[in-house]
């Protein structure tokens, strides 16, 4: 029996990629089986099962409706202020556009991606200083008490519809982490702090050889 007596909740939470938020994904899970609830991991659609709620995190693949139809409730965490900023890496964009204040919605997975009514809306305040990892870690952590909050609600709130004007941010890929060598570094610090030292490191041309730049912050004393 879960937590004061309530009936356990079947939780499924869903990462289809090879994410950093793998790590985040099963500390939910574990959080979740502590209160008394099943709770697994699903990398593929396929294994997601009926349940209570079914939380999509970082995914990458459209779910399709035989599957949402599997849980009582599909929820799906975005970092942007819906509807601005749906699809890929609203976060990296948001920084990329010099802002500091990162927005992160639990929302309800829609037939079209990133549409669905809002349940929560948070906002995570940046130093303008950390580099992807630190702010992978912030976002991480939000994102599940964000879905620990959801499941210790005695009626979980009914979401709001997304009211705006919206917009759609593109797929990034490996280029987009391309420095400009007749820049400087302040200039660039805003892209060199969203880069993966080993999926999308930074990278230079000159002189008709490319160059690739590793960033990690030194805690020395300065």
């Amino acid at each position: 029996m879960a937590e004061g007596g309530k009936k356990p909740h079947r939780v499924s939470v869903v990462v289809d990629n090879e994410s950093w938020v793998l790590p985040y994904a099963r500390a939910l899970i574990s959080w979740s089986m502590a209160q008394g609830n099943i709770a697994k991991l699903c990398r593929t659609h396929d294994e997601v099962e009926e349940g209570a709620v079914a939380f999509y995190l970082g995914c990458v693949k459209i779910t399709p409706p035989a599957v949402l139809a599997r849980n009582q409730k599909n929820l799906v965490a975005h970092a942007s202020d819906l509807p601005h900023g749906r699809g890929f890496s609203p976060w990296t964009y948001a920084i990329l556009e010099g802002k500091n204040r990162i927005p992160l919605c639990l929302i309800e997975a829609a037939e079209e991606v990133d549409t669905g009514p809002i349940i929560y809306k948070e906002w995570i305040d940046l130093s303008g200083t950390e580099l992807v990892e630190e702010i992978r870690d912030l976002l991480g952590r939000h994102i599940v008490d964000l879905c620990c909050r959801y499941l210790s609600e005695p009626v979980p709130p009914e979401g709001k519809a997304q009211s705006g004007e919206a917009s759609v941010y593109p797929r990034r890929t490996p280029k987009d982490s391309r420095l400009d060598p007749e820049q400087t570094i302040a200039a660039q610090f805003d892209l060199l702090r969203v880069v993966d030292n080993e999926h999308y490191p930074a990278f230079f041309d000159y002189k008709g050889r490319r160059y690739k730049i590793r960033i990690e912050p030194d805690e020395r004393d300065l």
